[in-house]
């Protein structure tokens, strides 16, 4: 992914909201087939990582995105932004 594209993705991220946590429990199987479920659906997600999580946002968003074969478009403070296209009839078409 370039600039551009990861550009185009982090404006579209601006207007949605966190639709994940993670705490204190960090990241389980359950938790990832549930982000991957999540990317499948919207293409975009936005997770919140709490202050009583095992580790800092980052390195989260690194095994996250790892497990779930996804690109990490940005990390600000408590936010991870993930994207993975659809494997069929992807909404968002990249620049």
């Amino acid at each position: 992914m370039n600039s551009k594209q990861r550009a185009y993705l982090r404006s579209i991220a601006n207007t949605i909201e966190p639709i994940f946590q993670i705490g204190k429990g960090g990241i389980s199987e359950n938790l990832i087939s549930q982000l991957s479920d999540a990317l499948e659906a919207r293409e975009l997600i936005k997770i919140s990582v709490l202050e009583t999580a095992p580790d800092n946002a980052k390195s989260l968003a690194e095994c996250i995105a790892t497990k779930t074969n996804s690109s990490v478009v940005q990390v600000i403070g408590s936010k991870i932004t993930l994207y993975r296209p659809r494997k069929k009839d992807s909404k968002i078409v990249l620049p």
